[in-house]
């Protein structure tokens, strides 16, 4: 029969938090191999909880032993029923978990000190000593929440975690009501969740796949990627800019390709890639947009505009500056405010520059020495000679990677050595060897010669007026053009050579299958020039005037567009000279050299004596106005040194 009903009414239990259930659950949970031990303290403990809720109950004070420092409740302790025992034996692992967990105190909020326990018979207390309950452990902070664990079965056949059971009835309920490794999902394997993170991500990309279709297949062909380089565009023709859409395109036709400033160009196009090809060089400081219109998937679809843009660098230049002391080569911008010496030698004969090196000529009382170093001056390196001798008329080739100049043997007589021997060899090939040109197996000695720019072909006059193109880069042999008297220059990007002919007269030449017509007169004619040197847009003429008996009364240097109409650009005095005149690559400035006073200003002793005064003037070829003046000459845009 139970009693249940005739106790007290137990003090409720104070309330816990979740940190403090889930630091009860850890503490019995980690002893685990003594629940049978815990139980038997935990029902010690109930019984004197009970007798303690009678006390209570009853006004009675409790009575002092005279020889115990305990204090002593005259309650008998009950003897609980059988059918509470019967219950408790059933359960042993529930009950105690949370006897224990009531009679616990928590560490913030009781003082810990030794509890007040009712006197037992001898022969129990002498069997089995009672033992202080352990005080729980500090609480944890809370933990992300995890996937439920199945619990283990001990030997009795109990979950070992009780506590948790006893602590949250709910879970105590469906854990207890059927097995528990039914009740408890079981976590899914490392493998399978392996595979399900694998689909889920290939599904993501086959989602946004499809979606990027769509897109393109809505909106047409766009720009993926592009490829240029501003600062070779505006040093050197045959620059590129690349497009890359980011599907494969329908055929492309130039009409609907436009660039803006207006530059001649060719087209490439094949798969997703767009080349725009330039074939002279670009302005600087200029901004240019590449558009194609109209552009098609190869698959067909919508239509769209494929634009891009890009901005050039300020132009710089080189400029050679003879002294007493050592010459030098300075790079300059073309304020000359930011001029630095990147080379100095007691005797700089020549230079020229390609858009990564410099080609320097000395000159010492053995010879001539052919130096390559970078436009800082670093990573000098000389190149062999034919033999010991002299270098003059030094040029380069940007896009065959060649130097090429006239050589003469140091011991020369009328039956003996090599005289203006026209000779090539690499710049990119440190181990290459010089090659002199010949005609018909034999050495030709040159009387003039130019590099064909954009190639590696040579046009050049003989001592016997014969004028020949060889190309380096092939085995074809010489190209027999005529007698010529000069070659005034070659224009970029057009094959053309102006060519001055025995009889005087002046035609354009094309290179590529040897016809020719006459130089048209400019508008107005300001007579027969000098020396003719061509740009793109235009040539630059050299005229001087003269009186009757042929001595100069002055010289200008004229600007006449492809349409013919002539403009002076710069005109000096009797008393000046006007010595070089070349423009920038991609004639957007001119640069004139002067050398001033010529009364008063002697020649140097050098190999290829000059006035040791001299002056460059820069102008803007669009508007004629001048830039500035520079101390020095042989300025890095002509493609030959002065010829006085």
């Amino acid at each position: 029969m139970s009693t249940d009903d005739e106790r007290a009414e137990r003090p409720a239990v104070p309330p816990r938090t979740r940190a403090e259930l889930r630091a009860a659950r850890e503490a019995e949970a980690a002893r685990e191999a003594e629940v049978a031990r815990e139980a038997e303290a935990a029902r010690e403990a109930e019984v004197a909880r009970e007798a303690d809720a009678v006390a209570s109950a009853e006004p009675t004070p409790p009575r002092h032993s005279s020889g115990s420092s305990e204090t002593v409740l005259p309650t008998p302790t009950p003897t609980p029923p059988a059918d509470r025992a019967d219950d408790s034996s059933a359960r042993p692992a529930r009950r105690a978990s949370f006897e224990a967990l009531e009679g616990a105190e928590p560490a913030d909020e009781r003082p810990r000190g030794k509890r007040e326990r009712p006197e037992r018979p001898e022969k129990e207390r002498a069997a089995r000593p009672a033992r202080a309950p352990k005080p729980p452990r500090e609480p944890k902070p809370p933990r992300p929440a995890k996937t439920p664990r199945v619990p283990r079965r001990t030997s009795s056949g109990a979950a070992p975690d009780a506590a948790a059971s006893a602590v949250s009835p709910a879970l105590t309920d469906a854990t207890t009501s059927a097995d528990p490794a039914s009740a408890t999902p079981r976590p899914a394997s490392p493998s399978r969740r392996f595979g399900l993170a694998l689909a889920a991500v290939l599904g993501i990309l086959v989602l946004v796949g499809a979606a990027f279709g769509v897109v393109s297949l809505t909106q047409g062909p766009r720009i993926s990627a592009v490829q240029v380089d501003p600062s070779h565009a505006i040093d050197a023709s045959g620059s590129r800019v690349i497009l890359t859409a980011n599907q494969a395109l329908a055929a492309v036709d130039p009409a609907q390709v436009t660039v803006e400033p207006a530059v001649p160009f060719t087209i490439d196009a094949a798969g997703r890639g767009i080349g725009i090809r330039f074939t002279v060089p670009l302005d600087d400081e200029t901004t240019y947009t590449v558009t194609v219109a109209d552009a098609v998937g190869a698959g067909g679809g919508p239509s769209s505009t494929l634009t891009t843009s890009f901005t050039t660098p300020a132009s710089t230049m080189f400029l050679l500056n003879r002294s007493d002391k050592d010459d030098k080569i300075f790079a300059t911008d073309l304020t000359g405010e930011k001029a630095v010496p990147v080379f100095a030698a007691d005797k700089i004969n020549d230079f020229r520059a390609t858009s990564s090196q410099l080609v320097v000529t000395t000159e010492e009382d053995d010879g001539s020495h052919l130096l390559v170093m970078d436009h800082d001056g670093s990573n000098q390196r000389e190149l062999p000679l034919p033999g010991e001798g002299f270098v003059s008329s030094v040029q380069v080739s940007e896009r065959g990677g060649l130097v090429g100049y006239s050589y003469s043997d140091r011991e020369l007589s009328d039956t003996e050595g090599r005289a203006s021997v026209l000779v090539t060899q690499s710049l990119n090939d440190k181990d290459s060897e010089p090659q002199v040109v010949e005609v018909g197996d034999a050495e030709v000695s040159v009387f003039s010669w130019q590099f064909v720019p954009d190639s590696a072909a040579l046009l050049f006059i003989d001592f016997d007026g014969a004028l020949s193109l060889v190309d380096r880069s092939t085995d074809a042999g010489v190209q027999s053009l005529g007698l010529a008297a000069n070659i005034q220059g070659i224009s970029r990007g057009t094959y053309t050579a102006i060519v001055e002919r025995l009889d005087g007269s002046v035609v354009e030449l094309n290179l590529a299958d040897g016809s020719e017509q006459p130089l048209a007169a400019s508008t107005p004619d300001y007579g027969v020039a000098t020396t003719i040197t061509p740009y793109p847009g235009g040539t630059l003429r050299h005229i001087v005037a003269r009186d009757e008996i042929g001595i100069p009364t002055g010289q200008a240097i004229i600007r006449v567009d492809d349409e013919g109409v002539a403009t002076p650009l710069v005109e000096v005095p009797e008393t000046d000279s006007i010595l070089q005149a070349c423009a920038s690559p991609s004639g957007q400035y001119a640069a004139v050299v002067i050398a001033p006073d010529m009364t008063e200003n002697p020649y140097d002793e050098m190999l290829l004596p000059l006035p040791t005064k001299m002056e460059t003037h820069l102008y803007d070829l669009r508007s004629g106005d001048e830039m500035v003046a520079l101390t020095g000459f042989d300025p890095s845009w002509c493609q030959t040194a002065p010829r006085f």
